[in-house]
């Protein structure tokens, strides 16, 4: 605090943030606050900046987390803004991350339109199709489908006895998903996720809403993420 600042008290700073006072107490012990003076009774003395402090770690979380806004807050008043701004930058990138790996989910979705990758295809007497009619059923070589096994993508199952790859409904499915995907040029790293959110949600409708649903959500984030940039912004200012 500098001379002729007005001072606050633990509660004040409480009240402007909607917490609790052991809670501005924690914020300042992890750093979320600049180091704070004390009076000859061991009193927390605050002033503005401990304020604007406050409310510009609320702004963060939003968008950013409690945990990154933390490290955030913190690395700042270790005096690395530099730091802090890289933080922020990693931030984003994860952002645009799970927002290109929802792109590719909407691009398998369109380039499934019509298909019936839900619908059970024709099976065998034992329940499963061999690789030779998988490959047929999908146009591809068996050699791919060994490939995206070997990648991850296909997990089909075996006979007894035999060993003989046996692909269900859901395998054949995935086999079309990928076949789509990597005729758009997308690597096994962008496909994987497409796959386990369709399995998570069980059929390509389902996944098309989770699609939308997440967009939206990434859409409410950015937004926060941008309001906490602002905040963070003025702070430093």
């Amino acid at each position: 605090m500098t001379n002729g600042e007005r001072r606050l008290r633990t509660v004040d700073l409480a009240r402007a943030a909607g917490l609790s006072t052991q809670q501005v107490r924690n914020y300042e012990d992890a750093g979320v606050l600049p180091p704070a003076a004390r009076t000859g009774a061991g009193y927390r003395m605050f002033g503005e900046r401990h304020r604007q402090a406050l409310l510009t770690y609320r702004a963060l979380q939003p968008g950013y987390g409690a945990v990154t806004a933390t490290r955030i807050m913190r690395t700042v008043h270790d005096g690395d803004v530099a730091g802090a701004l890289a933080l922020v930058d990693s931030a984003h990138a994860a952002l645009h991350e799970e927002r290109t790996a929802l792109r590719t989910a909407g691009e398998a979705l369109e380039a499934l339109a019509g298909q019936e990758f839900d619908a059970r295809p024709p099976t065998r007497s034992g329940g499963g199709l061999r690789i030779g009619e998988v490959a047929a059923l999908v146009g591809v070589r068996t050699s791919a489908l060994r490939v995206w096994e070997a990648a991850g993508l296909l997990v089909p199952g075996r006979e007894r006895g035999t060993g003989y790859r046996v692909y269900g409904p859901a395998d054949v499915r995935d086999a079309r998903v990928v076949r789509a995907l990597r005729r758009s040029h997308h690597l096994f790293d962008r496909i994987r996720p497409v796959l386990d959110d369709l399995r998570r949600e069980g059929s390509g409708e389902a996944l098309r809403a989770a699609v939308e649903a997440r967009g939206h959500a990434l859409t409410a984030r950015t937004r926060a993420m941008l309001a906490g940039a602002a905040a963070l912004d003025a702070y430093l200012g």
